[in-house]
């Protein structure tokens, strides 16, 4: 059986962002998944949180961990603290970063993502997430406000990108993984 470690992921995203970043308020750390997201996504075909995010006009939003802020659960609330309201809501660490659910390439990513956005404030997280032709602008054109963002957005095809083709390959593989090993 294949053992997904997504809410470790997330909680350690949060807590690694919360630490590593300066400002770290609600938005600012949803555009900061986003971009780790994306970021590791364009390169291999999958994202480090496992979470989908939706294209709302203030710009991508994943929709589930919004959900989680509106009702933290007990796990939540051990490990982080929400101080605010919830327009200015702060992300303070309770606990330490346990990197043993990352691999080195989404270490790099996050560590990427937290120097680039560490001084950055809630505007400058909302115009980096806004760029036109990168994958919050396009589905807010294709397909309006509210709608999934697709990750295969993300590739570009620089040279540090897949290309689709390579990513059905991938996709194929580990969908023939998952049926080998499940129960």
């Amino acid at each position: 059986m294949i053992i997904s470690h997504n809410r470790e992921k997330i909680f350690n995203m949060m807590i690694f962002f919360a630490k590593n970043t300066k400002k770290c308020y609600k938005t600012k750390l949803f555009k900061l998944f986003y971009n780790a997201d994306f970021l590791h996504f364009k390169e291999t075909g999958k994202s480090i949180s496992g979470l989908d995010y939706v294209a709302w006009k203030m710009g991508p939003v994943p929709a589930d961990l919004w959900q989680e802020f509106k009702n933290p659960k007990e796990d939540f609330k051990k490990l982080v603290a929400l101080v605010g309201d919830e327009k200015a809501c702060q992300i303070v660490a309770k606990s330490s970063f346990d990197d043993k659910y990352f691999s080195e390439r989404e270490l790099k990513i996050l560590e990427k993502v937290a120097f680039i956005f560490k001084e950055a404030n809630t505007d400058t997280m909302i115009e980096s997430t806004h760029l036109k032709n990168h994958p919050w602008d396009k589905t807010i054109k294709m397909k309006g406000d509210g709608a999934k963002i697709d990750y295969t957005l993300a590739f570009d095809g620089e040279n540090d990108s897949l290309t689709k083709e390579e990513y059905q390959i991938k996709l194929q593989e580990t969908q023939e993984t998952e049926r080998f090993f499940a129960p």
